[in-house]
């Protein structure tokens, strides 16, 4: 029995050595573990670099863009009980280029810096039409592997540059945020363990499918395509985006990435933004890439990256979200627990939603969204 004891003390006494030799890892560890709980996930929503490795971006030296003041809209009468049923924390609702709806909820704030998501993954896409245009990637159809020879021998070698651009990489991935033990979940202790992404990404063996056969959402093929810029440009994702996407667009506060251990950038969700920023970027799209008389991101890329791509037929473009029943000019951004960029051409209405929404993979949870936001088009064009 006193052997059993001295066992155990000397276990505890190894358990409290690393702990104290990986003091920040475990800390991390232990933050994802509770990023959800349902007392603290609006807190963290707002206050990310508080638990992760973060690199900071640029919104370079001009002026804050204007967001001129509208006249204030009367939203329909469900949004009240929509903002407390999804736990929203900010709306914000552009009419004309004009702010005509602004509000925030649950102890936040306009100055919250609120992490996006998948919404980052539509940033990325925008950073890519740039350095198509400029020459660095010479076609779609060329293998990932041509700009990120890492890949060669993974999951990723044979699919093209198109297969990633609409989620059609074939790369068997479990993305289900409420398994343990799922590929989603696991990167997420990569990434709060200091390890690193593109190990992570090499390391995917299994397909699902041939490549370009059918579009499965899978968040790797946005780093993978991040990989694939840098690879192409010898530049890393945030000094691409401050020069070519944020520093033109006079965002009014510098955004951050969540980074893993070497540093590179948690292009696929990391982005924190203000929501009037989401909300500026969203109405840079809109306008086919051009923001205060400047195109930022090519037309051709901004209009063709926001309609259907996927070869089987699926609403995706080039990671932008088109919804089933989406109207002309219909296109969304769209992050897990409820982040939204939502964009009407038609009506010249951008909508940028921020959230909590421990129920947002809930059966029709995603429809009741785009339901509403067509609804509040409605109501702020008449």
């Amino acid at each position: 029995m006193r052997r059993w004891v001295k066992v155990l003390g000397g276990v505890a006494l190894v358990v409290a050595a690393l702990g104290l030799w990986k003091r920040e890892e475990v800390t991390r560890l232990m933050a994802v573990n509770s990023l959800f709980a349902p007392d603290k996930i609006v807190q963290n929503f707002s206050q990310m670099d508080r638990l992760f490795l973060t690199r900071p971006l640029s919104r370079g030296d001009g002026p804050v863009s204007p967001l001129p003041n509208g006249p204030e809209a009367a939203l329909p009468p469900e949004v009240a009980d929509w903002v407390a049923a999804r736990n929203v924390t900010a709306l914000v609702v552009l009419k004309d280029g004009a702010l005509v709806h602004e509000s925030y909820y649950l102890g936040t704030g306009p100055e919250d810096l609120r992490i996006s998501w998948s919404v980052a993954k539509s940033f990325l896409s925008a950073l890519f039409g740039v350095v198509l245009a400029e020459g660095k990637i010479a076609s779609l159809d060329d293998p990932v592997t041509r700009y990120a020879p890492a890949l060669v021998g993974s999951a990723y070698d044979g699919a093209s540059i198109h297969d990633v651009l609409t989620m059609s990489s074939g790369v068997g991935f479990n993305e289900d945020y409420l398994d343990f033990w799922s590929d989603i979940n696991r990167m997420g202790r990569v990434l709060a363990l200091g390890g690193s992404m593109d190990g992570f990404a090499a390391d995917m063996k299994e397909r699902a499918a041939e490549p370009g056969v059918r579009m499965h959402y899978v968040s790797i093929d946005t780093h993978v395509l991040g990989m694939v810029i840098r690879g192409a440009t010898g530049e890393d994702i945030p000094e691409l985006l401050d020069r070519h996407i944020l520093s033109p667009m006079g965002m009014e506060a510098a955004p951050y990435y969540l980074t893993d251990g070497e540093g590179v950038s948690f292009v696929l969700g990391g982005m924190n933004v203000t929501t009037r920023d989401y909300a500026r970027f969203g109405q840079m799209m809109l306008q086919g890439g051009q923001w205060q008389g400047r195109q930022i991101v090519p037309r051709d890329w901004a209009m063709q990256s926001t309609v259907p791509q996927a070869k089987d037929g699926s609403g995706y473009g080039y990671q932008w979200w088109i919804a089933d029943g989406a109207g002309p000019g219909e296109f969304n951004a769209q992050g897990i627990y409820g982040q939204y960029i939502w964009i009407d051409r038609s009506r010249n209405v951008v909508i940028a939603v921020n959230a909590a929404d421990l129920g947002f993979e809930d059966a029709g949870v995603s429809e009741g969204n785009m339901a509403l936001f067509r609804k509040i088009a409605a109501a702020v064009s008449d």
